[in-house]
């Protein structure tokens, strides 16, 4: 007999080799009919895998992350079927889920796939899924795995099994279809009621350039039709909000060939908010304790040698800048750290100093492909809200309670509401990606956890999404269409100050090694500004907002008094414009509506006379005529309470 712990501590025993699924009957059977997988001993395996320990289990729906992970893993199985079906002789590359949906690579050969075939591959997928086929998983040695794969001709397939072990093989089975695959699957294909294949794109074989072009199919499957209806209305609202989309209207931001791929070029406007948001930290940074520096866009080869970076990232970095002198190779910075580490170093420090609190808005670069780009949201060039705390042992604690009250009162001044804070460990099976010793990363680690715990954060661990140097805690953000963004980010680092050799005179005169706190709390400007606009589909707050008011003559006659009107608010720093043009003052307020200005000022003979402006608020209507400096005082108050919030 073994002992299946469940989630809430109940321990049932039963024979050995018992599977998760017996486990569900166990406790019911409509349970069961639920089960996709099962989560035992940490690790998801099918839900009809035998257990033959005692092992802690969780049971795995739709209503779970890796229950849908699971589904949409089985899905591009599904497909991979269906193209067989209707395009035989396609060899087949990879089909892992993704975060909405799933995706396979397939190298079509001499045969042409086009969107219009979508349809037919849908509904083949939609019969097979009828078929109730089981996802059968069958433990196969490497030498038959070639053996196979090489009398279907799949280049792809071999080169997967060059380097998997023999004893660590598997295929997977569903009707007439076989995959190369390590699973795990849910039980049969009846779960899937709804599939949509969304679009069709080209991919390098491996990520490579140098590689093969092959065909990306992406698609996605639901349980119930109605709620494929759903995801499709956000997929189009998503399109709606697309920070692409809105940064063209609104005038924020622009692309050039010229200029190169990934490098976004801030208009004015664009250039205005992003310095709003940059005033708004800095202000609360103030308040904090930061002091601001400055450190130039490139660095010595040996600078990220000392740090680590070159070892870890130089493949992700842009090439190393030569100059005359042969001995001299530069790199574009790819992280601000290194160069915080030295203005650190450039004086004695003494306990009294600390903490020390740098914080920069530092621009850095990284090569990504050009396939991976996308908006603001993958660039070439971005700039950090970048600052590291260098403080004593016993100051790392409190320290870091500080930044986490500093990421969540810009979450709430921004109305970001829903989130959730990823504790991002090591993995523990490959520490080779890790500098640094296990004490330091013991203390690290429980660093972080005491501090969430003691802020009361509703945490989810993540083992290997730490930094290379230190565990982190990530702030996990669900924008307004349910979508996660990781935004914030703090961590603990014992490595970069031992690296660069960084000490500070202690209360005993002893020389102490210092604790570096790196922390973002918008991550990156581009990200930021990208996932903001689509948060909120460019309805910024006021303080925020492009143009605060829109001071809208009802005639000609009246424009001179609408651009006095506009100067006196200027004055008092609130944005605005004169619509001038010769149209109906109806007309005027909608385009203004479309535009998402919070206040329109409409201006006449009555206000003209009288030194007013009758006010109409955006989504409210009228608020009635009132004096120049009566407005002021109301949008100053009005901006005053949204940036008050936990201040």
């Amino acid at each position: 007999m073994i002992n299946i712990t469940l989630p809430d501590g109940t321990v049932k025993q039963f024979k050995k080799g018992a599977s998760s699924m017996d486990v569900a009957l166990s406790i019911s059977e409509g349970l069961a009919r639920n089960v996709l997988a099962a989560k035992v001993n940490g690790e998801v395996i099918d839900a009809n895998r035998p257990i033959n320990e005692n092992a802690t289990i969780q049971l795995l729906t739709w209503n779970d992350k890796e229950g849908k992970s699971t589904v949409w893993h089985s899905s591009a199985h599904i497909m991979a079927e269906a193209i067989e079906f209707h395009f035989p002789g396609v060899k087949l590359a990879i089909g892992p889920p993704v975060t909405n949906g799933f995706y396979y690579d397939i190298d079509f050969m001499d045969q042409t796939i086009t969107e219009k075939d979508l349809d037919k591959i849908e509904i083949k997928m939609k019969e097979l899924a009828k078929a109730k086929n089981p996802f059968i998983r069958k433990e196969i040695s490497k030498a038959d795995a070639i053996s196979y794969f090489t009398d279907k001709n799949d280049p792809y397939k071999l080169e997967l099994l060059e380097n998997l072990e023999d004893g660590n093989i598997t295929f997977y089975t569903q009707g007439e279809f076989t995959d190369l695959c390590r699973g795990p699957h849910m039980p049969d294909t009846g779960f899937i009621k709804a599939v949509k294949l969304t679009s069709i794109a080209g991919a390098y074989w491996r990520g490579d350039e140098k590689n093969k072009q092959l065909t990306r199919i992406y698609g996605i499957t639901f349980p119930k039709a109605s709620e494929l209806t759903e995801y499709l209305e956000k997929v189009e609202e998503a399109k709606r909000r697309d920070h692409r989309k809105l940064g063209k209207e609104l005038e924020l931001f622009t692309f050039s060939q010229r200029v190169g791929q990934g490098l976004p070029l801030w208009l004015p406007k664009g250039a205005a908010l992003r310095e709003r948001l940059e005033n708004f930290l800095k202000k609360a940074q103030r308040k904090a304790g930061y002091e601001q520096v400055i450190t130039p866009h490139i660095g010595s080869k040996e600078l990220y040698v000392c740090s680590g970076h070159y070892e870890k990232y130089g493949a992700d970095s842009f090439q190393p800048i030569k100059t005359p002198d042969d001995n001299e190779e530069f790199l574009l910075k790819p992280m601000n750290c290194p160069h915080h580490c030295e203005i650190f170093k450039s004086k004695p420090r003494s306990y009294k100093e600390l903490p020390a609190r740098f914080a920069e808005f530092g621009t850095v670069y990284r090569y990504e492909q050009s396939g991976e780009l996308h908006g603001l949201t993958r660039v070439r060039a971005f700039t950090q809200d970048d600052a590291h705390i260098f403080c004593m042992q016993e100051q790392v604690k409190n320290e870091f309670k500080k930044v986490i009250d500093l990421v969540l009162y810009i979450f709430k001044t921004l109305k970001f509401e829903n989130f959730k804070a990823q504790i991002s460990l090591r993995d523990p099976n490959n520490p080779s990606k890790y500098i640094g010793s296990d004490e330091n990363w013991e203390k690290a680690e429980n660093a972080i956890i005491e501090a969430a715990e003691e802020k009361g954060l509703p945490t989810i661990v993540a083992y290997g999404e730490a930094a290379f140097y230190g565990p982190k805690l990530d702030f996990m953000v669900e924008d307004a269409l349910g979508r996660e963004w990781q935004l914030g980010t703090i961590q603990v680092d014992y490595n970069l100050p031992e690296r660069f050799e960084l000490e500070y005179t202690g209360a005993d005169n002893q020389k102490h090694r210092p604790v570096m706190i790196h922390r973002a709390p918008f991550g990156s400007m581009e990200r930021f500004v990208a996932v903001l606009l689509e948060h909120c589909a460019g309805d910024f707050p006021l303080w925020l907002s492009i143009d605060q008011v829109a001071i809208l003559p009802i005639s000609d006659k009246y424009n001179e008094y609408a651009k006095n009107v506009l100067e006196l608010l200027n004055n008092s720093d609130i944005r605005g414009f004169v619509d001038d043009r010769n149209e109906k003052i109806g007309k005027k307020i909608r385009d203004s509506e479309l535009r998402k200005i919070p206040f329109m000022l409409i201006v006449g003979e009555k206000e003209a006379d009288n030194n007013e402006i009758s006010v109409r608020q955006r989504n409210e209507g009228d608020a009635g005529s009132m004096t120049i400096e009566s407005f002021t005082e109301l949008i100053q108050k009005a901006i005053e309470n949204e940036l008050s919030i936990n201040a």
